[in-house]
């Protein structure tokens, strides 16, 4: 599965660096509709670079879940609705931003897409991560009101991984940090991944969870009736990850680690209270190590989560009332999901407007430090 890094990564870089599309300055302020200032937390781009790895990814051996997905966007022509997907994720400064002008969506935090540079060999992973960010950090830079950017990292190479964390806070001033679940099967509660949490913790900047294909050790019951994907598998695996950390102690290693997790949480805090009652059980009996609080306690605290493709008014109640309205973020998941209706849910929502000024930007730029 893995790819030669010299293959994608070269004197090309620099023309494509320069490609891209503007907007006159007119569009440049960030739009405001009525009285909400909408910031959308989990829209995703990709680079052409990165397209062009994950074709090849998409062209190899292999039986990954994840190859569904790659096949239909980045090894389809242009006029089919993976290709048209394509388009929409390369395209930064054109549609993108008309698109936001029409719905009146301020801003939008950019994530390079699923599953980013995780399915490459590790320094692939590491020039693409770079390169993506640097692309991230340029795009933001012209556009500084309307966009702002979560990190890539290389889970492959976690040293150079926390390097380029460092990097891109401090250096290019990013607000965060995106992952997509496992890397190789493997979940960032195994203790080789720990310079990447120690990492996130010592810059006060939350990660991102984002989802991906089921891994290879849970993959068999998702492979028909279009399970592997966002219909369930999606969830399903991203809520694991989450529980992995909590189960696994990372959470009393690192007590300040911010996560962030979309889709309306995965669900977990649906079942916080099963999760509590449980934990007492799998700690009593030697199958999960002590821990200091509760699951529950845990996810209200190290956890934020996102309405990202979930756009469910009793969902959105609930996670209001359990986690409070401090921790649940608007999103739209650009261009995988429609702009228009994730606007008129949260337009529509029976909230206070106090409530709804928090999910709409408030939140957002309180965690991830987005500029108002």
């Amino acid at each position: 599965m893995a790819i030669d890094r010299r293959t994608f990564v070269g004197a090309a870089s620099a023309a494509l660096s320069g490609a891209a599309l503007s907007v006159s300055s007119a569009t440049e302020g960030a739009k405001r509709g009525g009285s909400y200032r909408r910031v959308a937390t989990e829209e995703a781009f990709s680079i052409p670079e990165v397209a062009e790895a994950l074709r090849g990814v998409a062209r190899g051996p292999g039986n990954s879940l994840d190859l569904y997905l790659l096949r239909s966007i980045y090894d389809s022509p242009a006029d089919t609705p993976g290709g048209r997907l394509r388009e929409a994720l390369l395209d930064l400064e054109g549609a993108r931003l008309k698109e936001m002008d029409a719905n009146d969506v301020a801003v939008h935090l950019l994530s390079l897409t699923a599953p980013g540079v995780q399915m490459f060999d590790a320094d692939l992973a590491v020039d693409l991560a770079i390169l993506a960010n640097d692309r991230l950090a340029e795009v933001i830079g012209r556009h500084p009101t309307r966009f702002a950017g979560l990190a890539s990292f290389p889970p492959q190479a976690p040293k150079r991984a926390a390097m380029e964390m460092e990097r891109a806070i401090n250096r290019l001033k990013l607000n965060g940090f995106i992952v997509n679940s496992h890397t190789n099967s493997e979940y960032l509660d195994d203790p080789k991944f720990w310079p990447i949490l120690e990492a996130a913790e010592a810059l006060d900047a939350c990660v991102y969870i984002h989802p991906r294909a089921p891994s290879d050790g849970m993959d068999v019951p998702f492979r028909q009736y279009g399970l592997d994907g966002a219909f369930w598998g999606y969830g399903m695996e991203t809520g694991t990850h989450a529980v992995r950390l909590i189960a696994g102690g990372v959470f009393d290693r690192f007590p300040k680690l911010r996560i962030c997790l979309g889709h309306m949480g995965e669900a977990v805090h649906f079942w916080l209270w099963r999760l509590d009652f449980m934990a007492e059980r799998m700690q009593a009996g030697g199958r999960m190590p002590k821990l200091q609080l509760k699951p529950s306690e845990y996810f209200k605290r190290n956890f934020v989560i996102t309405t990202s493709g979930q756009e469910s008014h009793p969902a959105l109640d609930y996670s209001l009332k359990v986690l409070g309205p401090e921790n649940v973020l608007w999103a739209i998941d650009y261009p995988y999901q429609p702009t228009s209706p994730a606007v008129a849910f949260m337009d529509s929502a029976p909230i206070a407007d106090e409530i709804r000024q928090k999910v709409y930007h408030g939140n957002a730029e309180r965690i991830f430090r987005i500029r108002t």
